[in-house]
């Protein structure tokens, strides 16, 4: 037996609320990080402002000899906020007068540009140009500081935080995925069983929410379609009682009639009647039986694990006889240690039909076999005349019979409908080799889908 591996969607659920609590971290980081970049980059460029207007007022209130004193001074003083300041005051001509840097950049000082320079090799600064008069220029530009290790020391926060984050969702996610799940096993289990009262335990009475609404409405319909299965099978039952009753009066009249030893051909009669009344009941018995085992199809109660490979042995053991009374070859190869979760009675029944259908339509002489392998995969094949290519796909429908007709004209054409019915109820298939020469059926378990 094999059984598919189930996904489940709890445990999908658990993935989704772990990798959406990650991308949730990951994106407050990258917001976090960008901001403190931005934060201290327009720091930056409002400290290169202020010193900016600082000079430009020097300038205006002390004239030119004043400036050029107080950029030498700030070149000389060490910043404690760890960015350097530079300066460049140039005159007519490019002729530098004053600061540190020796080249003006690409910044236009008519309209006060400000951006990125670079003073050296890996040395970014930002930087403001202005002019203060008339063929007097002021370049100022503050280095910007390298906050690598404050930027580091955040993102090993959010790494450390963030792993703690995702990990209690996680774990609060599993915890309400399992008890999520065990909610829902407890439904298919009642819904496996039939079982209305575990079902009905399932609904929460204190703090009733979706599932519990599911659970409620799927316990009132199980119990409707419970409902109407019993009113089917009483009056199916009673049915059968009304009719079978009658008849077998009118059977033991006829047998009755037979004791008074009536003339020849009034005695053929009589017991053509009554073997139309037997064959009757029979049909009436048969159609039962594939109502019923159509009606349970799929309900796994009453099913209990059976050992197919004993149950075949023991059939094979018994129609060897009537095979060997009735002239045919009867050979079985069956694998052991088979089992299959069925009604061991009701395989009996789906065995011995596909058996008497063979033994019906072959011909004295011909060959049976029957093969049990794992799976469980069962056949039961003979080299009779088969199935003409225009009934097949009719030979399982209730009341068929084939245009190769039998030895014997018994029968309403019920034994395959039962077999399927009897397979389909136990997860099973039926199929009819359509290349074998003679009747070839195998069993096997359904594909799911």
């Amino acid at each position: 037996m094999t059984i598919r591996a189930k996904s489940s969607i709890f445990s999908r659920l658990v993935l989704i609320a772990i990798v959406t609590a990650g991308l949730l971290v990951a994106g407050l980081w990258f917001v976090t990080d960008r901001t403190i970049r931005a934060t201290l980059e327009e720091n930056a460029a409002a400290t290169v402002d202020v010193d900016l207007a600082g000079l430009a007022d020097i300038y205006a209130s002390g004239g030119i000899e004043e400036l050029q004193a107080r950029i030498a001074d700030r070149l000389a003083l060490v910043p404690l906020d760890g960015t350097q300041p530079h300066y460049l005051l140039q005159g007519e001509g490019g002729r530098r007068i004053a600061g540190d840097i020796t080249v003006w950049p690409k910044l236009d000082p008519t309209i006060s540009e400000s951006g990125r320079i670079e003073l050296g090799e890996n040395s970014p600064a930002l930087a403001r140009a202005t002019q203060l008069d008339a063929g007097l220029y002021l370049l100022v530009a503050h280095t910007i500081d390298d906050n690598s290790g404050l930027l580091d020391r955040v993102a090993m926060v959010f790494l450390a935080g963030g792993g703690i984050f995702v990990l209690l969702v996680a774990i609060a996610s599993r915890l309400a995925a399992t008890r999520l799940q065990r909610r829902i096993a407890r439904i298919n289990t009642a819904f496996q069983t039939s079982n209305l009262a575990s079902l009905s335990d399932a609904v929460s009475a204190t703090s009733p929410d979706e599932i519990d609404e599911l659970t409620a409405h799927s316990s009132a319909a199980l119990l409707r379609v419970q409902r109407l299965m019993e009113s089917y099978r009483d009056s199916s039952d009673h049915i059968a009682h009304e009719i079978r009753t009658p008849l077998m009066h009118v059977d033991a009249k006829l047998a009755k009639s037979l004791g008074a030893e009536p003339a020849l051909d009034v005695r053929q009669h009589i017991a053509g009647a009554r073997q139309g009344i037997r064959d009757l009941v029979a049909m009436l018995e048969g159609l039962l039986d594939i109502a019923a085992s159509n009606a349970r199809r799929g309900d796994l109660a009453r099913l209990k694990p059976v050992d197919l490979s004993s149950l075949c042995q023991r059939i094979c053991d018994l129609y060897a006889d009537s095979a060997e009374e009735s002239g045919h070859e009867f050979s079985w190869v069956i694998h052991g240690g088979v089992f299959i979760n069925a009604e061991e009675d009701q395989m009996a029944r789906l065995i011995t039909n596909l058996l008497d259908n063979a033994l019906k339509y072959v011909p004295a002489g011909g060959s049976i076999s029957l093969s049990l392998e794992e799976g469980p995969i069962l056949t039961v094949e003979d080299n009779g005349p088969g199935i003409a290519p225009q009934d097949r796909d009719q030979v399982f429908e209730r009341f068929f019979r084939g245009a190769a007709g039998a030895k014997e004209e018994s029968g309403a054409g019920l034994g395959l409908a039962l077999a399927r019915a009897i397979a389909h109820r136990h997860g099973l298939s039926i199929k009819l080799d359509q290349e074998h020469p003679g009747a070839k059926f195998v069993i096997e378990r359904m594909e799911e889908r």
